[in-house]
């Protein structure tokens, strides 16, 4: 229900996998939120984002480099004449990259790269977009994604408490740890954000077949989109500042 009332998402990272999902399953709710704006690096590129483009009036598609202050500030700007006083409802850092580093392998470089654009960026984003999402917060007085949220799309390979069982880790040195970082981004910004009134969480996908999930991945898109909307619709001020998976469960930090 609250999806229906969510007068404006934005996404990160639509061109693909998990981020072209949660914009499929967005337009094919009903009712599906006013107003759905995804994000990729080269939207000329993106051409089943383009596709719905075509397919659906309340989609926008914008370009945005998330590691790059000029286009966010440009996005920022875009949103803004889109969404007007009513402010932005939901912000999904969905954009994220992934590179294979043991501890052998790892290099600074490699570090770094995953840093800046799967921890140091999300954070940046969500600042930016702040004014919009105070805007929209002071619509209502309940939390949840109706009124403003900052939805962080993390891992569950972040988690401390669940690393021993997970034996991929020794594979993806820069990954798990800036997921980990992302993690306490959620936790300083909901502490933050309370006062405003926006939610914050950190969101485990699950591991899915797509480019960056690889081949092995146990999940579809079809079997996890649908369980990622319907935590959303359902997130209230208990979940605020949660770490949760798609099926709405709590992950330990």
């Amino acid at each position: 229900m609250a999806l229906g009332i969510c007068r404006a998402v934005l996404i990160t990272g639509c061109s693909r996998g998990i981020g072209l999902g949660l914009v499929r399953g967005l337009l094919a709710r009903s009712p599906a939120p006013d107003l759905v704006i995804a994000t990729c690096r080269n939207p000329d590129q993106a051409q089943e984002l383009q596709q719905l483009k075509e397919q659906h009036q309340s989609l926008r598609v914008l370009q945005l480099d998330i590691v790059c202050e000029d286009s966010i500030r440009k996005v920022v700007r875009e949103t803004e004449a889109l969404v007007g006083e009513k402010g932005l409802n939901c912000l999904i850092n969905n954009a994220g990259i992934n590179r294979i580093a043991t501890l052998d392998s790892v290099t600074a470089q490699d570090m770094l790269t995953i840093y800046e654009t799967n921890t140091v960026a999300q954070l940046m984003v969500s600042k930016a977009f702040l004014p919009l999402l105070r805007k929209a917060a002071c619509q209502d007085a309940i939390m949840g994604i109706h009124r403003a949220a900052i939805i962080n799309v993390s891992s569950r390979s972040a988690s401390m408490q669940l690393f021993f069982q997970n034996k991929k880790s020794e594979e993806v040195y820069p990954y798990r740890i800036a997921k980990t970082a992302l993690n306490m981004i959620t936790c300083c910004l909901a502490a933050d954000l309370m006062s405003d009134g926006i939610l914050c969480i950190s969101l485990e996908p699950g591991w899915v077949k797509t480019d960056m999930g690889g081949s092995k991945a146990p999940l579809q898109l079809k079997e996890t989109i649908p369980g990622i909307l319907n935590v959303l619709a359902n997130l209230r001020e208990k979940d605020h500042g949660a770490f949760l998976d798609w099926k709405g469960e709590v992950l330990p930090w």
